[in-house]
């Protein structure tokens, strides 16, 4: 048995904005992908694997409202199965939201299709249904992750109960970049968003992210949406300065620096590449190839062209 390839994916903007239904924009990233796999004689990570989705079947059976054949996924766990994946783990590119999307898509009982006209509707189904899913992984899931691995399509979220698959524009032959920083650091999900909902709790905070933190990343995917590159740079800068100020916590502690010579020298900003706490940071540079020598200390990996 070999499952279809799910791709994963990069939240471009929304990073913790998209729990608190501000806007947020996600693009699938094709360099890594995972598919369900059997085998008779599992080698370790591929023990780990089957144990762990042994464990989420198990969440699934008894947690789980989504309608699913967990009797057929048990006998194939049992079978040797596992998921077989490059997508780095705590990286902030969705390796869980794989897994989700290729269970989902062998398992489910009352499957919305790919193929079928993705209506505002379905799309929010799909989302709720991954939301509930991911949710053992992470404590608590937006759904976006799988739902863009699923998919494989660009996905603009303007709230919790508005989504649409939407176009990017194409890619341009001009000097600036979205690019990957891998921190090599490894990330958790679930206790960065647990800061991030006890920081929700002081006043300040909350009216940071509604005023500022919201209304540059709306900016932010208005400006990438439309193609206006100069004044992207210019709201990413100041979203930049705005995540250093308010989610340090999110940023490891040898990167706060780096954070900072970006946005004074102009050379690249940097933002969360999901929840943080480790994994890749995600970067923007007006002239990709000075930002490769100003980060050459660093592994950088191309994303998009600007």
């Amino acid at each position: 048995m070999k499952g279809p390839l799910f791709y994963s994916k990069i939240l471009l903007f929304g990073e913790y904005g998209i729990i608190k239904d501000s806007k947020g924009l996600a693009i699938p990233y094709n360099n890594y992908n995972g598919a369900l796999k059997k085998a008779d004689n599992l080698n370790s990570l591929q023990s780990d694997s089957n144990t762990k989705i042994s464990e989420f079947c198990d969440y699934l059976a008894s947690n789980s409202s989504v309608l699913l054949d967990t009797d057929k996924l048990r006998e194939d766990i049992n079978e040797g199965l596992y998921f077989d994946s490059s997508i780095p783990q705590g990286y902030g590119i969705g390796s869980s939201g794989a897994l989700v999307a290729s269970v989902y898509d062998k398992y489910s009982y009352d499957k919305i299709t790919v193929l079928e006209n993705l209506t505002k509707d379905k799309l929010l189904s799909l989302k709720n249904i991954f939301s509930e899913m991911e949710s053992f992984f992470h404590g608590k899931s937006s759904g976006l992750d799988p739902l863009n691995s699923y998919l494989s399509l660009p996905i603009l979220i303007n709230s919790k109960t508005n989504i649409e698959a939407t176009g990017i524009p194409s890619q341009k032959e001009g000097a600036g970049a979205v690019f990957l920083l891998d921190s090599n650091i490894v990330g958790k999900t679930e206790p960065m968003v647990s800061l991030f909902m006890n920081k929700m709790k002081n006043e300040g905070f909350r009216n940071m992210i509604k005023e500022e933190f919201s209304k540059y990343t709306d900016d932010c995917i208005d400006d990438f949406l439309k193609g206006n590159v100069n004044s992207l740079f210019s709201n990413i800068k100041t979203l930049s300065k705005i995540v250093l100020k308010n989610f340090k916590p999110m940023i490891p502690d040898s990167f706060h620096e780096l954070w900072q010579n970006g946005i004074d020298t102009n050379s690249y900003y940097l933002k969360l590449c999901g929840s943080g706490g480790g994994g890749y940071i995600l970067g923007f540079a007006p002239d990709y190839k000075k930002a490769e020598e100003m980060l050459s200390k660093y592994k950088l990996e191309l994303v998009y062209k600007l």
